[in-house]
């Protein structure tokens, strides 16, 4: 039972702090030939809504306000089939400046469908993807194409900083989670390519956008499959989103448990990255930050359940095994309890939190279950 109980704890830490350990010391890859085009890309912004009208205008204002040459951007918004009259603001946008323009998707097919659809009347060479509700600093569509000068480039992805339902920055604009995250994105940049990107705040190359399944996830997949191009993802620091944070807890669960499903489904889609006699480096990546981080719940489940039969052979084992009731126990008050902002109980709620959605997702998954559609805000999913 120690065996079991040493390779199950192990792999937890390789996971949480041998992964970002083990890309520090990996070789930094050579960046690709630099080339700084003689006038600013032309770029479009593709923004996916379905009943958007709270958020919208402001979404769409506030690209049409980014510091880039405004003869150079133009915004797609890919209504799919809204009710609640996004559609007619994106109109009355439209009226007054055509840079913006309208595409309604009828019936309702979800956002994946939405984005494929779209790509048939984008011209331009560089394409952004913005969410409904997704406010951009002022630089932020520079310092995204700016990342293109380097020609090994072929999608970027930007930060993420949380703001109040006022606007005003949550703390110091990242979570514990999302600061692990963008470490993670930063090493990753270094040693090869970004696995795991912000859907709000994207780039691509036009030539390189390939047509997704209505049930995959084009967070997810699209820079997988940029990759497979031979082409790098990278992480922007400088090019900064604003994201209303979830309070409600619930909503949060939701949202990473649809994630954490189509994650696994795209996985599978794309397995053949698995592969590191094909993919090297990026196999390795994959399997760390996304496969094993996915079913990290099997040997956080294995090494506390393996724990507690071996406590009476060493002072060792029951200092360990404390820690863990010690931890899942102030998960589970935070939950109970309410308290789950506090900082204390945050980092073990947060981490229980999305482990236990990776557990039932991947029951979800097992059952053969998809996801096609959601609710944004509200977490409803339309199977």
């Amino acid at each position: 039972m120690e065996i079991i109980f040493w390779i199950s704890a192990l792999l937890v830490i390789y996971i949480y702090a041998g992964y970002p350990l083990l890309l520090k010391v990996l070789p930094a890859h050579k960046p690709g030939i630099q080339i700084a085009p003689s006038e600013p890309p032309k770029v479009t912004v593709l923004i996916a809504a379905y009943n958007e009208a709270a958020h919208i205008e402001a979404t769409i204002r506030n690209k049409l306000d980014q510091q880039y040459p405004a003869d150079h951007l133009n915004i797609i918004v890919i209504s799919d089939e809204s009710t609640d009259g996004t559609d007619d603001i994106v109109q009355t946008i439209a009226a007054e400046d055509k840079r913006v323009s309208l595409i309604r998707q009828s019936p309702r097919q979800g956002k994946t469908s939405a984005l494929n659809l779209a790509m048939a009347s984008v011209h331009s060479d560089i394409v952004i993807f913005s969410d409904a509700n997704s406010i951009y600093h002022p630089d932020a569509v520079h310092n995204l194409v700016e990342c293109f000068q380097d020609q090994s480039v072929g999608y970027v992805t930007g930060k993420m900083i949380y703001v109040t339902t006022e606007g005003k920055v949550a703390g110091d604009g990242c979570s514990a989670y999302m600061k692990y995250e963008n470490l993670l994105r930063r090493l990753e940049t270094r040693v090869s390519s970004v696995v795991g990107v912000d859907g709000g705040i994207d780039a691509i190359r036009r030539d390189l956008y390939q047509n997704m399944q209505a049930d995959q996830l084009p967070d997810f997949v699209q820079p997988l499959k940029v990759v497979t191009q031979g082409k790098r993802v990278v992480y922007c620091e400088k090019a900064l989103l604003n994201e209303e944070i979830l309070e409600d807890d619930q909503k949060e669960f939701n949202m990473r448990v649809r994630v954490s499903l189509r994650a696994y489904w795209a996985m599978a889609d794309m397995r053949h990255l698995f592969n590191p006699k094909h993919y090297g480096v990026f196999s390795l990546q994959l399997i760390s930050h996304k496969f094993l981080r996915y079913l990290a719940f099997i040997p956080l489940i294995i090494a506390f359940i393996s724990n507690g039969f071996i406590t009476g052979n060493d002072p060792f084992y029951a200092f360990t095994y404390a820690v863990q009731i010690l931890f899942y126990g102030a998960a589970a008050w935070a939950a109970l309890s309410g308290s789950s902002h506090h900082k204390l109980l945050k980092l073990p709620h947060y981490f229980c939190l999305i482990n236990i959605a990776s557990l039932i997702a991947f029951i979800r998954y097992s059952r053969g279950e998809k996801i096609v559609m959601w609710k944004p805000r509200g977490g409803q999913e339309t199977r």
